[in-house]
């Protein structure tokens, strides 16, 4: 038997921090591009930019920076605020189903 969740973090200007999120913000770190991290999560440019723009407006720091063009073309990176987002919410998310695991052993269902 298993129990399943899902948890995010959110402020009153939208979500913050999600599983998604995490995973999107990964692949802008692991290939230097927003569109390259849409295309590996099968995201639509537009889509990938909304969720990650909805993210900086609800942070108190943004969570990536843009480079434009230039001879070796422009990218975006995480910041360091972003990282460590990354970092407390899979900690969290860790602890939650940690907890979650121990409920579910200690009843019979």
């Amino acid at each position: 038997m298993k129990i399943k969740s899902k948890i995010w973090i959110e402020t009153e200007e939208g979500i913050l921090i999600s599983e998604g999120r995490v995973q999107l913000l990964k692949l802008i770190a692991e290939t230097g591009s927003l569109n390259k991290a849409a295309k590996a999560m099968n995201l639509s440019y537009q889509k990938a930019w909304k969720l990650v723009d909805v993210s900086n407006k609800a942070a108190s720091s943004p969570l990536i920076a843009t480079q434009v063009g230039g001879s070796k073309g422009g990218g975006t990176i995480l910041t360091p605020y972003g990282e460590s987002l990354i970092t407390s919410f899979e900690s969290i998310n860790a602890a939650c189903w940690e907890f979650l695991d121990e409920q579910l052993k200690k009843h019979s269902l």
